[in-house]
This record gives C-alpha cells, structure tokens and sequence, in this order.
C-alpha cells in the first residue's frame, strides 16, 4: 500500500499516523498466546470475524477502535481496484465504528474566556494567541502559520494547513477589530505572529503544549481546539446560519455547523418556553411534599 497513489497525495503527517497505526494492527496477535500476528495473513484471507476482532481489542479507546476500521477500510480500498485484485470487496465498511464517548475537547466558557485573559492580559503572547484562535476560529496548525503577509485589506488570506497537498483549501476571513487591537499590542514574529521563546514559528505541537502549559498557568480546563468549538457555540447562539459557520471554520458539509446550531436552538426555545412553567409566586411552595404520601399510595391502590 505503500506505493498506492492515494496514500502518497496524503500529508506527511497523515501517512505516519497512518502507517503507525497499521503496523500496530499487524503485529497484533491472531490470538492469545499465538505466535502467529496479523501480518502472516494475507488480505484476501482476512473476513469480517477478523476486523472486528482488530476493533474490539480497542473497545475501551472507541477513537483508537475507530482509527483502526478507517484505516482497514483504506487497505480494502486500494486492495479491490481492478490493478490490485486482492480483495473482491471493502469487508471493513460493513464494520460500523463506536460511538464517541462525550463531546471530545472541552468547550470554553465565557468565564473561563476572561479567566485567561486577566491571567494573560493583553500585550502577552498568550493573550494573542487566545485571540488568533477564538476571533479566526482556525485549527492550532493554522494559527502557527498566520502572519503579517496574510493581512491584505482588513482580511487574512491564507490556505488551511489540512489537506493541503491532498485537497487545498483557500480560505478569507475579516480581521475584527477586536483582534486588530491584539494584534496591534502585541509583539509579533518577522513571518508569524506566534513565534517560540527563540524566534522562530511553533510547530503544531509545540505550540499545542506551550498554550496548554498558559491554560494551566490560568487555572482553566480547555485547551487551543476548545476555542474554536467556543467560537462556533458563540456564533450560533448570536444567530449565524449553518453555512455561515461552514464558511467561518471552513467545514464542507452542514452536518458539523448544525451540531451548534441545533444546540444554539434548542437554548433559545427552552429560554422561550420556561415562561410556561412560571407559576408566580407560590406561598409556602418550600412546604410541599412532593414525595408519594401514604393517602396517595392508598387512592392509587
């Protein structure tokens, strides 16, 4: 698979991710105590009762599992295109992955939004990353890369980080005046506006753990992708439409903006819809007993 055309237009990244996850799945043994792994058979061997054994060794990381079918389901692919013929067909679409557990990256508050801020007031490097990603909305390896060079009549310009060499993605955003003042205050780097303690622009990493070491230092729980779910939330709660944060957070189908959207109306109408539950004011309604008395018990018999 190595040698698929596919799997070579993926980013550097991806394929080590890829990769990785694929030999772990091929050294892992056919069975308890055999020493005989996956690897020994051949693809055209491998059925149904094989991937789901290979997904349910992970059952207890449900993202792992899942890495594991869509990496599967990728090999049977590439193994049942007519120039390969290993496969007669994609046996790991039939395997369905688990259900996430909760909601993944904690979504920042507005308190916790401040919280932050007053920790990393404004003029800091943290204050402007703070701002780069609730005001933009892009991933952290997006934001490692926005620089004085993308700012062109009030919009930065630039081209998503993911995907890029498979399926690049342009995209343009207004610089609001909220992050033009941060910007403004801040100190920035020569081609980035984030660089590092020596000067130089972070990787995704790095700057993944610097900004998690700032939310630490700051005493709240969510981390540099958490913003961008609380931009979205923020959005949606103010009014904006599914494709209007499609064209925000550069999402190519509304199924990821009508989870915000949906919440943001599901707030709006249990806001609307409480005034039926208002009673007034009850006299003595910290006197009810709202525990089945004996008299009830009786009259329900």
């Amino acid at each position: 698979m190595a040698e698929c055309a596919e799997y070579l237009q993926l980013g550097d990244r991806t394929r080590h991710v890829r990769r990785q996850i694929l030999e772990h799945t091929w050294d892992e043994a056919l069975k308890p105590g055999s020493s005989k792994s996956f690897a020994d058979m051949p693809i055209e061997r491998f059925d149904l009762a094989a991937i789901y054994v290979l997904r349910d060794r992970k059952a207890l990381l449900p993202e792992a599992a899942n890495s594991r079918v869509k990496a599967l389901r990728q090999v049977f692919a590439w193994a049942t295109q007519p120039n390969v013929a290993l496969a007669k067909s994609n046996l790991a679409r039939d395997v369905p992955y688990f259900k996430g557990k909760g909601e993944g990256f904690h979504t920042w508050t507005i308190d916790e939004v401040r919280q932050f801020a007053k920790r990393h007031p404004m003029g800091t490097k943290a204050h402007l990353a703070l701002g780069l990603l609730l005001f933009t909305g892009v991933r952290r390896s997006d934001v490692i890369k926005l620089g004085r060079q993308m700012r062109r009549d009030g919009w930065l310009h630039f081209t998503e980080f993911k995907g890029r060499e498979r399926k690049p993605k342009f995209r343009q955003l207004p610089l609001l005046s909220v992050l033009d003042r941060i910007i403004a205050a801040s100190q920035l780097g020569n081609m980035t506006f984030l660089v590092t303690e020596f000067d130089r622009p972070f990787t995704p990493d790095g700057f993944g753990n610097w900004f998690r070491e700032r939310c630490v230092e700051a005493g709240v729980p969510g981390r540099a992708h958490g913003l961008r779910k609380a931009g979205a939330t923020i959005a949606a709660e103010n009014g904006a439409t599914e494709h209007m944060l499609m064209s925000i957070y550069g999402w190519e189908s509304p199924k990821q903006a009508a989870l915000y959207t949906k919440k943001a109306r599901r707030k709006k109408l249990a806001q609307a819809g409480m005034r039926y539950l208002d009673l007034g004011d009850l006299d003595g309604i910290e006197d009810l007993d709202i525990e089945e008395d004996e008299s009830r018990e009786e009259d329900e018999a």
